[in-house]
């Protein structure tokens, strides 16, 4: 234990050097490390919501919209089946969750089971006597939607918070179908949040010139849709086709723009598959009304004059220049599966942060200099090992957080004052064992052997137990808890470190040149 190759040697020191360097990013400003040559590390610790002040989101996805627009699609599919194969039916519409009817012939019951698993296999029907059915999705069915419409929700959100350029935000899950948003500097998320109020779901379909919404009726296949182009009187209707010619989903680049009055438009371009299908659509219907349909309401109905075969076309309507930006940013990041619900907001002031920082600190270091001069009034020359050995495990820590990109919370800094004292816990105890040698009657080199190999065990059972809360704190934890645990899991790895490697080769070297015939401890 107190003999140390070269090559452990130079590695020993090779850690703690770079852990150094790594470190010294952090005590200057940004824009200061930014002017730095690019040999040089530049990568600092990202300061959280709590310590650099930002806004804080909650939304929940609205699986009732998910539920009901597919209940509505069963309906459509449904009713072509039934038409095609001529079976009767009345009273079928849906309500709270399922979709009932009634049969005009109960026998057929089997075959319209088969085609309700050809409409969509994941019903479950349930067929009465007199011919009534109840059909209802499944709970595996449903829980599988809702982890994908979360999942893809959470995509969509990341990508429209990155095209505003907003750096470092933290979006995540909670619980089963709510998102969480942090997003540090931002102090007024009225842009963001209007930028997610949208699903920006943005559809081609066809006017049916033949209906009118105003006589009351609409056709089965029709649909009728709020006007929001700004020339339409309030409340004005559209109908057209339920048939999608064209989805959205196949765009691949939207921008802002001026129409060729000056007035703002969004140019929109897709994709080879998306630009072959709106080629084909506006080919088929030259001279018929093509509505531009956004989250259900239609912003532009234009005359299809001619074939648009390349692939990109320009939206027009009651645009401002900023609600333009706005429209171009959502089509980008695609469209949300589902709406997002507000359900708490929270604004964190930069003069909360810089408090929470300066407490902070301010306990860091008192509790830095504390330890430090209990290590050198009870363990003398000893103690000033353990200091420096204290000072780089700082360090490790800080290089670490800065590049595993982690983001440093209060509970965070918490979290380094604890390993912090762990780490000198652990020389406390390397040094405890030493005396005890020594009160026995060994040799100085037999102590300081005995010292480390039998304080070993303890101190790598107390780190691992703390290594494993560590981790299950991060990964059955979330926000503040996560914080504390990254810091605390990356600390008891580099106190190990620190406390054993450090400290002994310090000790080693001290007694190879000195060959002390006593113990100053």
């Amino acid at each position: 234990m107190l003999y140390f190759p070269k090559w452990l040697v130079a590695l020993i020191l090779g850690i703690c050097a770079l852990g150094v360097v790594l470190t010294v990013p952090n005590l200057f400003s940004a824009q200061t490390v930014e002017r730095w040559p690019n040999l040089l590390p530049k990568k600092q610790v990202s300061l959280g919501l709590d310590l650099r002040g930002g806004s804080y989101l909650l939304y929940e996805v609205d699986m009732r919209s998910v539920l009901t627009e597919r209940l509505g699609n069963v309906l459509d599919g449904l009713r072509n089946e039934f038409r095609t194969a001529r079976i009767g039916y009345t009273g079928l519409n849906a309500e709270h969750g399922q979709i009932g009817f009634a049969l005009r012939e109960p026998e057929r019951m089997e075959e319209v089971r088969g085609l309700v698993r050809k409409v969509d296999p994941d019903l479950d029907m349930t067929a009465g006597a007199d011919g009534a059915v109840t059909l209802k999705f499944n709970e595996v069915a449903l829980q599988r939607v809702e982890q994908q419409i979360v999942e893809q929700s959470i995509e969509i959100v990341r990508r429209r918070i990155d095209e505003t350029g907003t750096k470092e935000p933290t979006i995540q899950r909670e619980g089963e179908n709510r998102i969480v948003l942090e997003l540090p500097g931002v102090e007024n998320p009225e842009f963001v949040k209007r930028i997610l109020g949208k699903t920006a779901k943005m559809t081609f379909q066809l006017v049916d010139e033949s209906a009118s919404s105003a006589a009351g009726h609409v056709p089965p296949g029709d649909v009728a849709l709020p006007i929001k182009d700004g020339h339409a009187p309030p409340g004005a209707t559209i109908v057209v086709q339920k048939r999608v010619l064209v989805s959205g989903e196949t765009l691949t680049d939207a921008q802002a723009t001026f129409d060729q009055y000056g007035a703002p438009a969004v140019n929109f371009k897709f994709d080879a598959a998306g630009a072959r299908r709106f080629g084909d659509a506006t080919k088929a219907n030259v001279g018929k009304r093509f509505a531009i349909v956004l989250d259900n309401a239609v912003i532009s109905a234009p005359v299809i004059r001619e074939p648009i075969l390349g692939g990109q076309g320009i939206i027009t309507g009651s645009f401002t220049t900023d609600s333009a930006n706005d429209l171009a940013l959502q089509l980008r990041a695609g469209a949300l599966p589902a709406p997002l619900v507000p359900l708490e907001e929270r604004t964190v002031g930069p003069d909360l942060g810089a408090d929470s920082i300066h407490a902070g600190a301010l306990a860091s270091i008192v509790g830095v200099i504390l330890v430090v001069v209990f290590m050198i009034v009870f363990y003398g020359l000893f103690g000033i090992f353990a200091n420096i050995a204290l000072f780089f495990n700082l360090c490790l820590m800080m290089a670490s957080l800065s590049v595993l990109g982690a983001t440093l919370t209060l509970p965070g800094i918490a979290g380094i004052a604890l390993t912090l004292g762990m780490a000198v816990d652990a020389n406390v105890l390397i040094y405890e064992r030493i005396r005890e040698e020594l009160r026995g009657g060994r040799s100085v080199i037999s102590s300081l052997q005995a010292g480390f190999e039998r304080a070993f065990g303890t101190i790598f059972d107390s780190h691992l137990t703390t290594l494993v809360a560590g981790f299950l704190m991060f990964f059955l934890g979330s926000g503040p808890v996560k914080g504390f645990a990254v810091t605390l899991s990356i600390g008891v790895v580099t106190s190990l470190f620190s406390a054993i490697l450090v400290t002994r080769l310090q000790v080693v070297t001290w007694l190879r040149r000195t060959k002390p015939k006593a113990i100053p401890i």
